[in-house]
């Protein structure tokens, strides 16, 4: 039998013995079929690659090179708000650059990058697995990859540019040497104060030539190519700072682990505090602040990448009009400014900020925000800084949380006329931490309901309801309300929550205010209403905005309870007194921190809300200064400088608008903002709240013929009666409700002039002093 004999045979046995198998089995390939498809697809793969790396080119650099200016409206779409300049970048060799700065980069950005011939697929394979592992989205582009996209590509996230910048790089890396590749990295790379490339980053952040960057200098440096904006320490929130310093860690250790470093420079490494932000020409007066809440919102809302918006050449509207922000300006210099004589109280009336923002509550729009006097003097945006307290304006989420929760812990009822004792350091009873606040000026309220408490701002009587709602429903009703999850001074294992620890920017305020004035529906503030850029081949590119849809935060007759509260705060009576002014119907809260080191008020009327902020602090050291002797007063209050604040600003941006009253349903009757609840039931013996109604225990008071002016820069309670007590139960019909009363001095000891230190709760987290009203 001949050789090709035997091969028919062979193939005549496998037939026969395929047809002797079942009809399933028969329609499997065999390993043969098998091994030959995989062949030729693989073949096809490296013959497809090979023809794409041949004809995919090398472009010319991208269009950034020439970018244009931004362009930033007011919401009319005409008026101009202020143009960003060309590209700040000024290219330099790689000798030009400390090797530590390029070692810092390459461990912080691509450890693989001198191994590596362009892509490293290993790193974009873990990159995909763990993405569709749901950790996010993972990066695995190498130093080269993110070179080419900066330089030749575009910032899309399209297939069809990852595939072009996969080849690209391939290419690249065969063309150019390692140090060229790098080089051109960082002279393209963008890192934040409108800087491109590492030189000009080098003067930005520490005024120096990049040949002097010192080795923790390159390394934060390298730190800020992740997250240029949000990394920047000097601006940053402090979440954000933990973050970046981190990051800087990561490079370091990196360079130990690479062999850059040895461990005892590491250890010698300290963090390098950079410069403040110096400002950008063309954007004076206002223009920085408003440019700054604008970028802010593109770049957090995800609307568009900082590189992107970097690069120039959009318009961009917002929603800032112009009259009411001209108005928020002036109001501060009429009602503050003016008031102020640095030159004879040089300790006092230097270095005072303004924080400020306003709200539609109905869109959530940003009509207008005070973030400084001038940008080119002062770089730093007040309106979006979250360091500050917010003090007693914190109070009226601690009612909401309070109604939500309907009982308290031990089965009582919470209603906006639930009674609380006042008695001024009365020990708070089921917080996690002791507590014992003081009310301001040490007054003893006696047995009175919440709702007086907020006219009157009354910290023990809030300090004791917020525990009784639940501290964790507390924090968790501030977030839905609009207060960021990630500010500080929130933490539930603090009893001090209750009072306003916590640390949102004026911005974050009058978000979550503006909940409240649009009955429960929550808006995140937002302030750009178009994006578009023509580009030079006549396409427009119009990114997607966000949806601005309402969320439900609380209740409406949660909401509105809270608002008809606050309503009373804005009364002769009430600590914001000084609103009345406005001759609207309105309703706010004030707010004066422990030690006077900020106030507030936080007010809004049925179509606009508004935030004001007051502080003090070292242009040097940032360090918080107190407010007391401020235009020669003794101390600052809410109720004086930043409600006079409010006022001014809402007076004008009101006018020539119809006066609109309060939709509320709060599901019970409104007693009106001077029928004030009498003390008929005695005080309890029990720091928490004495189930007694409104409806039994409701007297009339006189309506003042006219509103009082504006009162005493100290906000001290209005003179009146005795503070009711077991002994004096029932007033005469003729009676207002009771005043406060001093404590004899006698019976306590003297406070300490100093402010109080913090102390460690439970979880080592530091407990904030209490603030006051």
């Amino acid at each position: 039998m001949t050789l090709s004999t035997r091969r028919q045979a062979k193939r005549a046995a496998r037939r026969e013995a395929r047809r002797a198998l079942p009809l399933w089995r028969r329609m499997l390939p065999t390993w043969r079929i098998t091994l030959g498809t995989l062949t030729a697809l693989l073949l096809l793969a490296v013959g497809a690659f090979a023809v794409l790396y041949v004809i995919v080119p090398v472009p010319d650099p991208n269009a950034h090179a020439v970018a244009q200016n931004n362009i930033y409206l007011y919401a009319d779409g005409t008026t101009e708000i202020a143009r960003t300049g060309a590209v700040n970048r000024t290219d330099v060799t790689i000798d030009q650059i400390p090797l530590q700065t390029q070692q810092a980069v390459v461990s912080a950005e691509d450890r693989t990058f001198y191994q590596n011939r362009g892509i490293d697929l290993k790193g974009m394979l873990r990159a995909g697995w763990n993405t569709l592992l749901g950790k996010g989205m993972q990066g695995g582009s190498t130093i080269t990859q993110q070179y080419v996209k900066n330089y030749y590509l575009t910032q899309d996230q399209t297939f069809e540019r990852k595939g072009r910048e996969l080849f690209i790089a391939l290419k690249v890396d065969q063309q150019r040497s390692k140090n060229e590749v790098l080089a051109g990295y960082l002279n393209s790379s963008y890192f934040g104060r409108g800087a491109y490339g590492i030189q000009s980053a080098a003067h930005a952040y520490y005024g120096v030539d990049v040949s002097q960057l010192t080795l923790g200098q390159g390394a934060y440096l390298a730190s800020l190519l992740q997250a240029p904006s949000l990394y920047d320490v000097r601006t940053a929130t402090p979440a954000n700072r933990e973050k970046a310093v981190a990051r800087w860690n990561y490079a370091l250790d990196g360079m130990v682990q690479l062999g850059f470093l040895t461990t005892a420079d590491r250890n010698a490494a300290t963090f390098p505090e950079p410069i403040d932000p110096q400002p950008a020409t063309g954007l004076a007066g206002q223009a920085g602040y408003l440019v700054g809440v604008a970028d802010d919102y593109l770049i957090s809302s995800g609307t568009i990448d900082a590189a992107t918006l970097k690069a120039g050449g959009w318009r961009i509207t917002t929603t800032f009009e112009k009259p009411k922000q001209d108005a928020f300006v002036k109001a501060v210099q009429d009602e503050l400014t003016g008031e102020l004589d640095p030159k004879a109280r040089p300790t006092t009336d230097t270095d005072v900020r303004v924080a400020g923002a306003s709200v539609e509550p109905a869109t959530g729009r940003v009509v207008a925000v005070y973030g400084g006097p001038d940008y080119a003097k002062q770089p730093f945006n007040d309106a979006l800084r979250q360091d500050n307290q917010i003090g007693s304006t914190f109070k009226p989420i601690d009612l909401a949380a309070g109604l939500i929760a309907q009982h308290a812990v031990d089965g009582r009822p919470i209603t906006t006329e639930t009674r609380y004792d006042g008695t001024s350091e009365r020990p708070v009873t089921g917080g996690p931490t002791p507590y014992a606040p003081p009310n301001e000026d040490d007054v003893d309220y006696g047995n009175i309901t919440l709702r007086y408490a907020m006219v009157k701002s009354v910290n023990s009587v809030y300090a004791q309801e917020g525990v009784d709602a639940g501290l964790a429903r507390v924090r968790d009703t501030a977030v839905k309300l609009g207060i960021p999850d990630s500010v500080r001074g929130m933490d539930p294992a603090n009893t001090s929550m209750t009072l306003g620890t916590a640390t949102p920017s004026a911005l974050d305020l009058a978000g979550a205010y503006a909940t409240l004035a649009n009955h429960g529906q929550a808006h995140t503030p937002w302030s750009v209403q178009k994006l578009e850029r023509v580009n030079p081949g006549g396409a427009v590119d119009v990114p997607k905005m966000p949806d601005h849809k309402a969320t439900d935060a609380v209740g409406r007759n949660i909401a509105d309870s809270v608002t008809d509260v606050l309503r009373d705060v804005v009364s002769p009576r009430g600590t914001g007194s000084a609103a009345l002014d406005l001759g609207r119907p309105a309703a706010g809260k004030t707010g004066t921190t422990d030690a006077n080191l900020s106030a507030w008020f936080a007010g809004y009327t049925p179509e606009l809300t508004t935030t004001v902020g007051l502080f003090r602090e070292n242009p040097k050291s940032h360090a918080k200064e107190p407010l007391a002797g401020t235009a020669g007063l003794t101390r600052i209050n809410g109720g004086a400088f930043p409600t006079k604040i409010w006022t001014d600003y809402m007076t004008a941006a009101l006018s020539g608008t119809p006066t609109r009253q309060f939709d509320l349903q709060t599901g019970h009757t409104d007693p009106g903002p001077d029928n004030w609840p009498t003390t008929g039931a005695p005080t309890s013996s029990s720091p928490s709240v004495t189930p007694t109604t409104a409806a039994a225990t409701s007297a009339p008071a006189t309506t003042p013929s006219h509103a009082p002016s504006a009162p005493a820069a100290t906000d001290q309670p209005n003179p009146g009666p005795v503070a009711p007590s077991p002994q004096n139960p029932r007033p005469t019909p003729s009676q207002d409700q009771p005043s406060p009363s001093s404590r004899p001095t006698q019976t306590r000891s003297a406070r300490p002039s100093d402010p109080p230190t913090a102390t460690a709760g439970p979880s080592g987290t530091a407990v904030a002093p209490a603030p006051a009203r």
